[in-house]
Protein backbone atom coordinates (compact mmCIF):
# COMPACT_ATOMS: atom_id res chain seq x y z
CA UNK A 1 0.00 0.00 0.00
CA UNK A 2 1.30 3.42 -0.96
CA UNK A 3 1.68 6.01 1.78
CA UNK A 4 3.00 9.55 1.91
CA UNK A 5 5.32 11.27 4.36
CA UNK A 6 6.74 14.75 4.78
CA UNK A 7 10.24 15.02 6.22
CA UNK A 8 12.13 18.12 7.28
CA UNK A 9 15.87 17.57 7.66
CA UNK A 10 18.05 19.82 9.83
CA UNK A 11 21.81 20.26 10.19
CA UNK A 12 24.42 20.88 7.50
CA UNK A 13 22.11 19.90 4.64
CA UNK A 14 22.43 22.78 2.18
CA UNK A 15 25.36 23.35 -0.18
CA UNK A 16 26.50 19.74 0.35
CA UNK A 17 24.61 17.89 -2.43
CA UNK A 18 21.81 16.78 -0.12
CA UNK A 19 18.98 17.27 -2.62
CA UNK A 20 20.85 15.35 -5.33
CA UNK A 21 21.63 12.58 -2.82
CA UNK A 22 17.95 12.45 -1.83
CA UNK A 23 16.85 12.24 -5.45
CA UNK A 24 19.31 9.41 -6.21
CA UNK A 25 18.16 7.37 -3.20
CA UNK A 26 14.49 8.00 -4.07
CA UNK A 27 15.02 6.73 -7.61
CA UNK A 28 16.83 3.62 -6.33
CA UNK A 29 13.92 2.82 -4.01
CA UNK A 30 11.12 3.80 -6.40
CA UNK A 31 10.03 6.69 -4.17
CA UNK A 32 8.07 9.50 -5.81
CA UNK A 33 7.75 13.11 -4.62
CA UNK A 34 10.07 16.09 -4.32
CA UNK A 35 12.80 17.77 -2.30
CA UNK A 36 13.61 21.44 -1.75
CA UNK A 37 15.76 23.75 0.34
CA UNK A 38 14.01 26.06 2.79
CA UNK A 39 14.93 29.64 3.64
CA UNK A 40 15.70 28.60 7.22
CA UNK A 41 18.46 26.21 6.10
CA UNK A 42 16.63 22.89 6.31
CA UNK A 43 15.54 20.54 3.51
CA UNK A 44 11.90 19.50 3.03
CA UNK A 45 10.99 16.20 1.39
CA UNK A 46 7.62 14.85 0.28
CA UNK A 47 7.90 11.12 -0.37
CA UNK A 48 5.37 8.55 -1.56
CA UNK A 49 5.98 4.83 -1.75
CA UNK A 50 5.57 1.45 -0.16
CA UNK A 51 6.10 1.33 3.60
CA UNK A 52 9.25 -0.82 3.42
CA UNK A 53 10.87 1.44 0.79
CA UNK A 54 9.98 4.56 2.78
CA UNK A 55 11.65 3.11 5.87
CA UNK A 56 14.81 2.36 3.86
CA UNK A 57 14.63 5.87 2.37
CA UNK A 58 14.41 7.50 5.81
CA UNK A 59 17.35 5.41 6.99
CA UNK A 60 19.48 6.82 4.16
CA UNK A 61 18.21 10.38 4.64
CA UNK A 62 19.26 10.31 8.31
CA UNK A 63 22.80 9.39 7.20
CA UNK A 64 22.91 11.90 4.32
CA UNK A 65 25.78 12.28 1.88
CA UNK A 66 29.34 12.26 3.30
CA UNK A 67 29.65 16.07 3.30
CA UNK A 68 26.45 16.60 5.29
CA UNK A 69 25.70 16.42 8.99
CA UNK A 70 22.08 15.62 9.80
CA UNK A 71 21.26 16.69 13.34
CA UNK A 72 17.49 16.12 13.39
CA UNK A 73 14.51 15.15 11.26
CA UNK A 74 10.83 15.83 11.74
CA UNK A 75 8.56 13.29 10.06
CA UNK A 76 4.86 13.88 9.38
CA UNK A 77 2.85 10.88 8.18
CA UNK A 78 -0.48 12.69 8.22
CA UNK A 79 -0.42 14.04 4.67
CA UNK A 80 -2.53 13.41 1.58
CA UNK A 81 -1.18 11.18 -1.19
CA UNK A 82 -0.77 13.22 -4.37
CA UNK A 83 0.26 10.33 -6.66
CA UNK A 84 3.54 11.82 -7.86
CA UNK A 85 4.97 10.12 -10.95
CA UNK A 86 8.60 11.23 -10.48
CA UNK A 87 10.94 12.46 -7.76
CA UNK A 88 12.09 16.01 -8.45
CA UNK A 89 14.29 18.72 -7.00
CA UNK A 90 11.96 21.73 -6.90
CA UNK A 91 13.92 24.38 -5.08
Amino acid sequence: MIKAIKIEVFGRVQMVGFRWFTRRIAKQLNIKGNVKNTVKGSVKIIAEGEDEQLNLFIGQIVKGPPSSNVTNIIKDEDIIIKNFTTFDIIG
